[in-house]
């Protein structure tokens, strides 16, 4: 299959309706996007990825009002988040409706819904008229791709089209919540902190992000988000200072060796917009291994944490 790369809305438009899986820009990271409706699209993502067809998907909808047929209840309080958040990177696992076909759950009676706020893909949305299925734009556990070339690199040739936006801005997944008790968790750490959740809520959110009875929802398994070099979390060893790799939140004079900055002013917003494109950089650099300095463990800390964490486990 010849990949095309582009910036025809229209193009990405009618494959999708001919039942084709597209890349598509997000403010988080590329989606492969395809008709929910569609039930032998949808299976076309699961074979250009590589994924496991018990691993859910998630939903993008342009509105609340276009997605509640798809749900069975849309809970008061996550209400009060859209309002809060939507559009943007928050997805919510609610009951489903007979709507949602049971390959995008993974058999299970719960869906998970989002609201992207990338004017590329809420246009495509509204024309569409129908919800998107989309997980990341990259094979099956390894790094997520934040520009339309990081999604050319892995996919080309499984896809059509890829509809380029831009880079994504947020540069990580979006943060998942769902229900326990009445009480908000997260089941994703993202670029919606659990402190700004908080703000609303009223209460710090619990999180339940290890695939501890089943994975529920993306972005849960254990080995995730990888690179193909060794990636190891902390500083690279005195030994080995031009085999590997190591990247920065911010600058360090103390670095010697072949070294990546993720933010001039160590900056936790740019270095999340900047992680995977530095890990993609990083990976082709072909050195032996790639060490990533860790991040503090609250705020976006703890979704970039979570990301190297989940990309780490594959090479312990």
């Amino acid at each position: 299959m010849n990949t095309e790369l582009g910036t025809d809305l229209l193009k990405a438009l009618r494959l999708i309706q001919a039942g084709q899986a597209v890349a598509v820009p997000t403010e988080t990271v590329y989606g492969l996007a395809a008709d929910a409706n569609n039930e032998e699209a949808v299976l076309s993502i699961f074979a250009a990825k590589g994924r496991p067809s018990s691993n859910p998907l998630i939903l993008h909808f342009d509105e609340l009002t276009t997605a509640l047929p798809y749900t069975a209840v849309f809970p008061e309080i996550f209400q009060k988040l859209y309002h809060a958040f939507s559009p943007g990177p928050l997805t919510f696992i609610v009951p489903k409706s007979s709507l949602v076909s049971g390959l995008i759950t993974g058999g299970q009676d719960t869906v998970a819904i989002r609201f992207p706020k990338h004017p590329v893909l809420q246009e495509l949305l509204q024309q569409l008229g129908r919800p998107l299925a989309a997980p990341s734009a990259n094979l099956y556990g390894q790094l997520s791709p934040t520009s339309a070339l990081h999604v050319e690199a892995q996919l080309a040739g499984r896809i059509p089209y890829i509809l380029d936006g831009g880079s994504c801005n947020e540069g990580l997944e979006s943060t998942i919540i769902g229900l326990i008790d009445d009480q908000v968790v997260v089941y994703r750490y993202g670029s919606i902190t659990p402190e700004a959740l908080s703000e609303v809520l009223g209460y710090l959110p619990a999180a339940k992000v290890h695939a501890e009875g089943g994975v529920l929802t993306s972005g849960m398994v254990k080995h995730h988000y990888a690179t193909q070099t060794p990636l190891f979390l902390g500083f690279r060893p005195a030994e080995t200072p031009q085999t590997a790799v190591q990247i920065t939140i911010g600058p360090n004079q103390t670095v010697t060796g072949p070294h990546l900055i993720l933010s001039k002013n160590a900056s936790l917003i740019e270095a999340a917009r900047n992680l995977y494109a530095v890990l993609h950089h990083a990976d082709s650099l072909g050195l032996a291994q790639i060490y990533v300095e860790s991040f503090p463990n609250d705020g976006l800390g703890l979704a970039m944490n979570d990301r190297l964490a989940r990309a780490a486990a594959k090479f312990a």
